[in-house]
């Protein structure tokens, strides 16, 4: 395969062998274009992910496939699956049902987003609105 098939063609040649099996995942909100989270996929999560239409990721803290909301109820539809020019990265766009992120706010809420501070001009973290 060649760097044009890859990125001109209209075959699905997905590079997972680049990163040792996993491919990254930067998953937004269909609607907002809020960034939810970043996670990782192998050919198996993605192949779940296209059949059941629910964001499956590979945990690589677990070392096993995981369907996002399963236990906490806060699924993610998948609306389109965008592949970058490399064939080696993904965007899952989804309608979110609940929070995105295992942490939880203030108010024991499943944070809508993993992305929920920043650095600070001091360094230092600081919260989003």
């Amino acid at each position: 395969m060649t760097d044009k098939e890859i990125e001109e063609g209209n075959q699905l040649m997905l590079q997972f062998e680049k990163r040792g099996g996993l491919l990254p995942v930067v998953v937004q909100d269909v609607h907002t274009k809020q960034i939810l989270m970043l996670a990782y996929v192998n050919s198996e999560a993605l192949q779940k992910t296209l059949e059941t239409g629910l964001a499956t990721f590979w945990s690589t803290s677990r070392n096993e496939l995981w369907t996002k909301g399963m236990t906490s109820g806060n699924t993610m539809k998948i609306s389109a699956v965008l592949i970058d020019c490399d064939q080696d990265a993904l965007v899952y766009l989804v309608e979110p049902r609940g929070g995105a992120c295992h942490t939880k706010n203030e108010n024991g809420e499943a944070r809508k987003s993993c992305f929920y501070r920043q650095i600070s001009e001091e360094g230092y973290l600081a919260f989003l609105e």
